[in-house]
């Protein structure tokens, strides 16, 4: 994960980028990316939805993943650690025998 951290930095730094990329534009840009990628499911549904555009799913999840990478080392976070954090929590908040097989939130559980 440093190596493609690290890539994203350099590619980042070499175009004097890293003026734009606070945590507010980062955030930002990360939602607006995140809504490209739902918009190429919006609407769809049965074979629609299986003719989806493989690239373009591609192309978004790599906007998305950028960004919320800088935003991570912005914060100096280990995203391996902050997703592994939020496995314990929600391991808590959603305990098999209560969350098996049912998309409840934990409050309802």
């Amino acid at each position: 994960m440093r190596d493609v951290i690290d890539a994203l930095v350099d590619f980042r730094d070499e175009r004097d980028w890293k003026r734009f990329h606070d945590p507010k534009n980062l955030a930002v840009a990360l939602s607006i990316e995140a809504a490209e990628l739902n918009e190429l499911f919006l609407w769809k549904n049965g074979e629609a939805l299986a003719a989806v555009d493989i690239e373009r799913v591609k192309e978004e999840l790599g906007d998305v993943f950028a960004y919320a990478l800088l935003l991570a080392e912005h914060y100096g976070f280990d995203p391996t650690d902050i997703v592994r954090e939020k496995i314990t929590k929600n391991a808590a908040k959603y305990p098999v025998e209560k969350s098996r097989g049912t998309a409840t939130k934990y409050t309802g559980l």
